[in-house]
């Protein structure tokens, strides 16, 4: 069994290197799923209230045996409870649906600014933090200037921005503004789907070099980032093949072959914080 190494995050609490994205792990095959993945040496698990599978995320954790303080999890408010009082409510509704006391890591999943309310969802967040029902406070697809906002509204930085992050949209500039804050970048879809460049020579290469499959060399260029891929996966030795990514080393080379892979269209779905509107 593999497990990852860990991050150590600004607010002193770590997270693994390589969490399960459980986003269409629903019902009955979900909940297995994501117990085999923790029997795989998954120890993190990412969910959210859109997502609609909290409970099925909660039934794997008690399902594996594993104790509570062991894997870490996380959930995500939506648009919809960006109000401080629909947030902190939304919050205590995914601990109940998960069946847990707290949570490791809590996102604002979308920043909507043109609703304007997520400075509210943010001191709501930093109120739970207080309240020990959260771990960790994090943010989801907020560009430089929502995290400024944030900050200076509050004097707290998110331990975590979870963005989209894949080799065509490697996001250089996010993640440099990361490295000045202090926040841990996360990348969602970090294999990218069905833009996937498991064909793209740089990748094609490298995964000969090492003896290693394009996706396992694609989640290597991401811990070479810095990053913290999230791989959905329902396939037990999917799931195994995406953690074994340790012991390992792409060159400089080869992780700016890849990252150079980007394009200014890269985004999967066009999904742009600045207007893009997720409820």
């Amino acid at each position: 069994m593999t497990t990852a190494p860990t991050y150590r995050l600004n607010d002193g609490h770590t997270l693994p290197q390589v969490g399960l994205g459980t986003y269409a792990l629903r019902g009955e095959d979900g909940v297995g799923a994501m117990v085999a993945a923790l029997e795989t040496g998954y120890r993190l698990l990412d969910t959210a209230v859109n997502y609609e599978n909290e409970t099925e995320v909660g039934e794997a954790l008690r399902r594996s045996g594993l104790a509570r303080e062991e894997v870490r999890i996380t959930s995500k408010i939506p648009g919809r409870h960006h109000g401080h009082d629909d947030a902190i409510a939304s919050t205590e509704a995914s601990l109940e649906r998960l069946g847990l006391d707290y949570l490791d890591l809590h996102l604002i999943h979308w920043p909507n600014p043109g609703r304007g309310r997520f400075t509210e969802a943010w001191a709501a967040l930093v109120e739970l933090r207080e309240r020990g029902l959260v771990r960790s406070i994090g943010v989801s697809n907020f560009t430089e200037a929502h995290l400024q906002r944030i900050i200076d509204d509050s004097g707290v930085t998110p331990a975590v921005n979870q963005i989209e992050l894949h080799p065509l949209f490697p996001q250089a500039e996010m993640r440099a503004v990361h490295e000045r804050l202090g926040i841990r970048t996360e990348s969602w879809s970090p294999l990218g789907k069905r833009q996937a460049q498991y064909a793209a020579e740089p990748v094609r290469a490298a995964a000969a070099r090492l003896g290693l499959s394009p996706a396992q060399v694609i989640l290597r260029w991401h811990l070479q980032l810095g990053a913290l891929p999230i791989p959905k996966s329902g396939d037990p030795s999917r799931q195994a093949e995406n953690l074994a990514v340790f012991g390992v080393e792409l060159t400089d080379d080869e992780v700016a072959a890849i990252s150079a892979l980007g394009r200014p269209d890269g985004r999967l779905f066009g999904g742009d914080p600045d207007t893009h509107e997720e409820m």
